[in-house]
Formats: C-alpha cells, structure tokens, sequence
C-alpha cells in the first residue's frame, strides 16, 4: 500500500509541475537568412504582427530594431483542462489515502474542491502582454541576403514560419 502512495505522490508532483509550467514563458530567438529585400520583409512582418494585434512599440533605427506588444489572453479551453486533470489526480490521491487510513466517512474526497484552483492559478498567470522583436541586417557573406533575428514566443515563431511567404533558410535557434 506505501509503494501505491509514493506513486500517487510521485503523480501529484508530476501533476504540480505540469500545471505551474503552463504560464511558463516560452520565448526563443530565431535568425533566419532570406532573399528578399529589407523593404518587403518590413512591411510583411509589420502587416503580419499587426494583424496578430500586436502594436508597435518602439523603433530603433540605429540598430534595425523593433519592438512590439500584445496582449495575450488565457484560453477558457485550457483552464477547464487543467482544472479536469487536476480532480482527477486529487481523486485518485484522495482515494488512496482512503484506502490506506480505511476511513468510514469520505473525508478525502473534500480534496477535490482544491481543482478550480488549477484553472484559477492558470487564468491569472497566462494573460500577460507578450514582446516580439526583430531586426533586420543585410548579410556580410552574401549581399543579396537579409538576416532576420526574431525574438518571440516559440508558438508565434512557429506560426510565422508556417506563414512566411519568402525562401529563407534557418541560420540558428536559441
């Protein structure tokens, strides 16, 4: 019955992490090489970021770089999923800890009154203004080539990549 719960514990902590790395920030730093001009990859990532709702913040001339906020917003979806695993893990803690106290009374299952707190913990921290940066420099090696360096989201980068309309070539990931 002890192997039983230092399972279930090893399941809720399991459990723990999953749901606190749910409003982890995910933010990478892609350098794509592509060959088109600055011009058209400005106003492309300008168009396409706007339309994603994020705003522009700030411009720095000096160095190509810009700087833009968004606000993103938790997913309802999301919340009752982490919420639904969440009863299931206290229920099955609570289960255990039922059989192995052998009580009359289902005091154990009170636990699960603690799983919107899930939902809860993930509503409050995933809604945050994310930050998208790049620049744009033209490549020493080739003159014909921009380097682009995207500084975003992982899910966003992945999205632009899906979308971008030009041949580029992924010169690295951070």
């Amino acid at each position: 019955m002890i192997s039983i719960l230092s399972l279930t514990i090893l399941l809720m902590i399991g459990l723990f992490f999953f749901i606190k790395g749910s409003i982890k920030d995910r933010t990478e730093i892609v350098t794509l090489a592509c060959e088109d001009t600055e011009d058209n990859i400005l106003s492309y990532l300008r168009d396409y970021f706007q339309k994603r709702s994020y705003q522009v913040k700030a411009i720095d001339t000096e160095t190509n770089k810009v700087t833009l906020e968004g606000m993103v917003y938790p997913s309802i979806f999301l919340a009752l999923f982490l919420s639904l695993l969440a009863a299931c893990g206290l229920f099955c803690f609570a289960l255990v800890l039922s059989m192995l106290f052998a009580t009359e009374n289902n005091l154990f299952l009170g636990l699960l009154i603690l799983a919107p707190l899930a939902g809860f913990f993930y509503w409050k921290g995933a809604k945050k203004i994310e930050k998208v940066a790049f620049r744009l420099d033209n490549n020493t090696e080739k003159s014909s080539d921009t380097v682009i360096t995207i500084q975003a989201h992982r899910d966003e980068l992945i999205q632009l990549q899906s979308n971008f309309p030009f041949t580029y070539s992924v010169k690295e990931t951070v």
